[in-house]
């Protein structure tokens, strides 16, 4: 039978970085540009991001465009994207599955064996988002230090790793970690019924005396 409070605990940390996905899909820090160089001008700094980018000013302002043709975007953004909003759905759709699976919700509470892989199924689904999330951050940022350490890309055309990468890495490590809790802790639970065994012939009927 599996333990809600194991359960509990999954679904927290999974719920977290169900938040995080958004946070890190939504923020514009996705690369920073670089200063490793000499003749690099620190007045402003411009920041990359899935949606929009943006330009800060050394006196406060920040200036920010959207992109608006999503044809002329490339192929890391739009593949990024894609994944990570893949992985929010899996875990929004994750998130609805376990709140009816979870042993401290009464829905299907004199199920109780449907109740565990109803929770098992929501816990692979986090997993599955997890993943999703981490191919698409891990991804990006590799592309970002393949540019960073290209010789032909211009000093000033330099970026590095932004803030949301490292929200996206924690989202995705949270988003994991809680679906393995929940389904670690739904796979090793029993039945909670005894083993049927097969009754012998010779025990199961009375002896009968016939004249």
């Amino acid at each position: 039978m599996a333990n809600a409070g194991i359960q509990l605990l999954g679904f927290t940390l999974a719920f977290l970085g169900f938040i995080g996905s958004i946070a890190s899909t939504i923020m514009v820090e996705w690369k920073a540009s670089s200063y490793a160089g000499d003749n690099i001008i620190t007045a402003q700094a411009m920041y990359e991001g899935l949606w929009k980018s943006c330009v800060s000013q050394s006196t406060g302002q920040v200036q920010c465009k959207v992109y608006n043709s999503l044809l002329q975007l490339p192929g890391i953004v739009l593949g990024t994207r894609g994944l990570m909003m893949a992985s929010i759905i899996f875990s929004l759709i994750s998130i609805l599955v376990d709140v009816v699976g979870m042993r401290c919700t009464t829905c299907m509470a004199e199920r109780p064996e449907q109740k565990d892989k109803v929770a098992l199924a929501g816990g692979v689904l986090f997993i599955i988002a997890g993943l999703l999330a981490l191919v698409g951050v891990s991804w990006y940022g590799h592309r970002i230090a393949q540019e960073f350490y290209n010789p032909f890309t211009p000093t000033n055309s330099r970026y590095e790793f932004g803030s949301a990468l490292y929200v996206g890495w924690g989202a995705a490590c949270l988003t994991m970690i809680g679906g393995g809790f929940l389904c670690c802790n739904c796979s090793g639970g029993g039945s909670g019924k005894a083993p049927n065994y097969p009754v012998s012939s010779s025990s199961g009927q009375p002896a009968r005396d016939y004249v």
